[in-house]
């Protein structure tokens, strides 16, 4: 998996150096998928309810779990589906942003996880790592059933070149 991905990652990356940062780029990260229908773990120092809008605020050393995937933040709001606190629509991560799942891991300024959709947009400052292979964007969107990602935004990445 790694191979095809320095290629595609190579010349994508030549292609962009080429055509201009304008364009986004599309690759496959194996590593970052998750399993959509576990269930969704949250640990954090403080908790703010609010019934009004269906909303709850985890503050302070969050950690958020499901499956294999990790996302840790600042703090994250979580807003829950119509019809009350059963089901979460979207997980908001605000500051010190780290999404973590098998080797590959990204972080940002800001998450936000779609749960329905299984996607996880990330934004400010954008850096993905994977083994010594290093990608960075103002934006990434992770299809987590797929692992497919694709970044925005002064594209650049550093890739280490495989062994025979």
């Amino acid at each position: 998996m790694l191979r095809p991905l320095m290629i595609a990652l190579t010349l994508t990356s030549a292609w962009l150096a080429l055509t201009g940062p304008a364009f986004a780029q599309t690759t496959a990260f194996g590593g970052m998928r998750a399993d959509v229908s576990a269930p969704v773990e949250v640990a954090a120092d403080n908790l703010t309810v609010d019934q009004t809008d269906g909303s709850a605020l985890f503050s302070g050393n969050v950690v958020i779990g499901q499956g294999e995937m990790r996302l840790s933040a600042d703090e994250v709001t979580v807003d829950y589906a119509e019809g009350g606190q059963e089901r979460i629509r979207s997980l908001t991560a605000i500051g010190n942003v780290t999404l973590v799942s098998g080797e590959d891991a990204a972080e940002a300024q800001q998450a936000v996880y779609d749960v329905a959709e299984g996607s996880v947009v990330l934004t400010g400052d954008v850096l993905l790592s994977q083994g010594g292979n290093v990608l960075s964007g103002d934006r990434m969107t992770v299809n987590l059933a797929t692992g497919a990602a694709q970044v925005q935004g002064r594209v650049r990445s550093v890739l280490q070149p495989g062994t025979p």
